[in-house]
């Protein structure tokens, strides 16, 4: 078997790793539709590939080698896709000291994060709690924000199911 024989299982089995990961994705954030879409074209090119491989394996090794290494690089590239696409909500909390939070809100609410603030108690001093629902995209650019104006903020971020109702991310 030529190289280029290797290669097509090879990428073909990064495509499909890669669309098995998004389906996975998308099923545990509520995209039922859009998973059962991928799932279809998953399942249909994963036949083709393992019935390439299979054809006469022991007579030539590499094919699962090549298949092994498709596996391998389709779950590394299939999480770098997940996280550029970013589909779904996340729930950020900051908490900052209670003189600081209104004018964290105020500052992230002009950035149209909808944001709701609660008192909090902490060791020695009162906290505000700043509870947000933001979709996974923009979450990175409201932790540059807030790093910017709280360098000691405690923050954590929490993926979670889909939400109905709020502001920005009706469903």
């Amino acid at each position: 078997m030529g190289i280029l024989f290797y290669l097509l299982i090879l990428f073909a089995k990064i495509i499909e790793v890669s669309l098995m990961t998004l389906r996975i994705v998308f099923i545990t954030r509520g995209e039922r539709k859009i998973g059962a879409l991928v799932a279809f074209v998953e399942v249909t090119l994963w036949i083709f590939i393992v019935t390439f491989v299979m054809n006469d394996l022991m007579a030539d090794p590499f094919k699962a080698v090549f298949y092994a290494l498709g596996f391998a690089i389709g779950n590394y590239l299939g999480s770098v896709l997940e996280e550029k696409i970013g589909i779904g909500l996340s729930q950020v909390q900051i908490i900052v000291k209670k003189e600081h939070g209104p004018l964290l809100a105020k500052e992230l609410r002009d950035e149209q994060y909808a944001v709701t603030v609660v008192h909090g108690e902490g060791r020695n001093l009162e906290r505000n709690i700043l509870f947000m629902y933001v979709k996974r995209k923009r979450v990175k650019h409201l932790l540059e924000i807030v790093k910017e104006k709280q360098e000691n903020a405690v923050i954590t971020v929490m993926d979670t199911k889909p939400l109905y109702g709020g502001y920005g991310i009706r469903k």
